[in-house]
C-alpha cells in the first residue's frame, strides 16, 4: 500500500478553559452517563460552577479530569475515592513543579 493510503484522518474539537459545557455536554463528550459526572462532583473530583446539576457549567479542565478519572478506573481499577486522591496528588505535584520552576528561574 502506498503511504498515503495508510494515513488515518483524525478530527477533534479544541476546548479552552473558557469553554463552558453543561452536564449533558460533558457526559456526551466523555461517553458516560450524567450520573457518573454527578458521582465525580459528589466525590470532589469536579467542582462545577452552579448550584444544581441543571445549572452546572464545566470547563476544558474538567473534561481533562474526567478523562483521567476514566482511565484510572478502567486501567487500574481504582474506585472513585481513590481517583479523587490520585487527582489531588497530581494537582499537588503540578503546584510543586511550578514552585520549583520559579525557584530555579531566580
Amino acid at each position: 500500500m502506498e503511504r498515503e493510503e495508510m494515513q488515518l484522518q483524525l478530527s477533534g474539537i479544541i476546548l479552552e478553559e473558557q469553554t463552558e459545557l453543561t452536564l449533558a455536554d460533558l457526559s456526551r463528550t466523555c461517553s458516560v452517563h450524567a450520573e457518573y459526572i454527578i458521582e465525580l462532583v459528589d466525590e470532589g473530583v469536579l467542582a462545577p460552577l452552579g448550584r444544581e446539576p441543571i445549572l452546572w457549567r464545566f470547563t476544558g479542565g474538567h473534561l481533562r479530569r474526567v478523562t483521567v478519572a476514566l482511565r484510572l478506573q478502567r486501567d487500574l481499577g481504582i474506585n472513585l475515592a481513590g481517583v479523587a486522591l490520585v487527582l489531588q496528588l497530581l494537582d499537588d505535584i503540578d503546584v510543586l513543579r511550578t514552585r520549583l520552576s520559579a525557584i530555579d528561574a531566580e
